[in-house]
């Protein structure tokens, strides 16, 4: 072979080669170019879109939230408004009910320690048809001290502690006296209950159970001087919350305890007048002394209670007993 056939042969197979890469080069579809760009574009209207409402979902959401932050204060302040005044007389009420469930739970813990278990010998006494009574006349007169001489012999002792509620209070005193002074007009209410109507009676409440407790208060502490430990004062309110007070408040004006209060102890609370009526009289057959004090808040008064020697009750007007009824 010449050298002009090999360099034909030589320019032959680079030939072959450049064609036969030629063939290996991938070809590129047009088409896939252009689905590729429209999803592209779908997959950003689409996000365009998500993020979009995102927007629209957020605003709704601030608007709902200022909504309610405008609802909440104007909430706030119309409780303010109308609750500010009813405040105290809530937590009094708490407190009183407390003070009264409290002292209910360790009177009938010490009335189930005193129970007596042992069974009483029952006593048979004969008939007053077994016998025969012989009646005498007697024609001699008895006199009966009128009602408003009762306290006569003691006026002097009376007065004086009328005297000393006059003064400044002594918040110090001994248990069982006074430790508030009291006002001109409670001290006549006082003068009137003991000297004209002879410790029995209805006096027209002074417009609030403080007050009322106040007098009541100076009238345990006289008659703790005149009777000492024979005497015991019986209480009548028909709700807890109101017996709560009273023992609050006669704790606070004569420096008691809680023991102070209880079956066997100086004062005792009751809800129901026959409770009050039993226990009256029970004092009467052992020779004690019951007051009976009823609360302002009762429209009615059994019959029994006035025909003991000591009762006070309060007489609350129609407005004040409704007032009384509605923070119940």
């Amino acid at each position: 072979m010449n050298a002009k056939d090999s360099d034909k042969q030589e320019t032959q197979e680079k030939t072959n080669n450049i064609q036969q890469k030629k063939s290996n080069k991938p070809i590129i579809d047009n088409s896939d170019i252009r689905k590729s760009s429209k999803e592209k574009l779908i997959s950003k209207n689409l996000q365009d879109e998500i993020f979009k409402e995102l927007i629209e979902k957020k605003s709704n959401l601030d608007l709902e939230i200022k909504k309610l932050e405008e609802k909440q204060a104007s909430l706030k302040k119309e409780i303010n408004s109308n609750f500010s005044g009813q405040s105290e007389n809530i937590i009094q009420q708490v407190n009183g009910f407390q003070d009264y469930l409290t002292g209910a739970l360790q009177n009938l813990a010490q009335s189930v320690e005193k129970l007596d278990l042992v069974p009483q010998p029952i006593i048979v006494k004969p008939s007053p048809l077994d016998e025969v009574i012989k009646e005498e006349k007697n024609d001699a007169k008895v006199s009966i001290p009128a009602l408003a001489d009762t306290f006569k012999p003691d006026a002097q002792l009376i007065k004086k502690c009328f005297d000393n509620f006059s003064n400044q209070p002594d918040f110090y005193a001994d248990p069982w006296k006074l430790r508030r002074s009291l006002e001109d007009i409670d001290i006549e209410m006082l003068e009137d209950w003991f000297f004209n109507m002879g410790g029995r009676g209805a006096l027209e409440s002074r417009g609030s159970r403080y007050k009322n407790i106040l007098i009541s208060a100076g009238i345990i502490s006289i008659l703790g001087e005149l009777y000492g430990d024979q005497f015991q004062t019986l209480i009548l309110a028909s709700e807890p919350e109101r017996l709560g007070e009273w023992r609050r408040i006669l704790q606070d004006s004569l420096g008691l305890n809680r023991e102070d209060f209880g079956p066997n102890s100086g004062i005792v609370l009751f809800e129901r007048a026959e409770g009050v009526i039993e226990r009256a009289d029970r004092l009467e057959s052992n020779n004690e002394v019951p007051l009976i004090v009823v609360d302002a808040s009762e429209t009615n008064i059994e019959v029994p209670i006035l025909q003991f020697p000591l009762w006070l009750a309060f007489v609350g007007t129609s407005e004040e007993i409704y007032e009384d009824l509605e923070l119940v």
